[in-house]
């Protein structure tokens, strides 16, 4: 007597089926993304903080911990992006608006030569701080991979807002009202 395969490849489709659906509620875990987090509302530490960076001129070395009691729009950054380009004087205006209440933007160039971010923030008449991150020591913990983005941070050094595109007037003023408000 010859039996039908059907029954047999249905039992091995189910057993699989039920084999993958133990594995996805056995693997989920919590997603503790910064993106995530933050659209949830809610305030992760800015990672990080302890990462030292050399200035533009290589003359020192500074980092986000050394900040920390002022609101700071940290901006990833290159001389080569066109979008940056874009937003380098919205950051400019927030800048002015911090320099006032005791924050800063803080620019931190990604894969980017030092002379052309130099000649980038000359050009751009930019008075906000940048720091050079030639060997991605601080970009990758934020997730960067594409440019420009943007990490608006309260004063106890919690991102409060965070842009994974160019930013705009209105998104930095909310964004800092927000890390001003604690």
């Amino acid at each position: 007597m010859k039996r039908s395969a059907v029954p047999i490849v249905v039992a091995v489709l189910a057993a699989a089926l039920v084999g993958l659906l133990v594995y996805g509620v056995v693997a989920r875990r919590d997603d503790t993304s910064l993106d995530s987090a933050v659209r949830k509302g809610q305030r992760p530490a800015a990672p990080g903080a302890g990462v030292t960076l050399p200035t533009l001129d290589g003359s020192a070395r500074r980092s986000l911990a050394q900040l920390r009691g002022q609101v700071v729009v940290l901006n990833f950054w290159a001389s080569w992006c066109g979008p940056c380009k874009n937003e380098a004087p919205v950051l400019e205006r927030a800048q002015q608006r911090l320099a006032g209440s005791g924050g800063t933007v803080l620019g931190v160039t990604y894969k980017d030569d030092a002379q052309s971010s130099r000649d980038f923030v000359r050009e751009h008449k930019l008075t906000y701080p940048s720091l050079r991150d030639d060997r991605l020591d601080l970009a990758p913990k934020y997730g960067t991979t594409a440019l420009p983005e943007t990490f608006v941070l309260d004063k106890s050094g919690h991102v409060v807002a965070m842009s994974r595109g160019e930013v705009s007037q209105d998104f930095l003023a909310r964004a800092i009202d927000r890390a001003q408000a604690d």
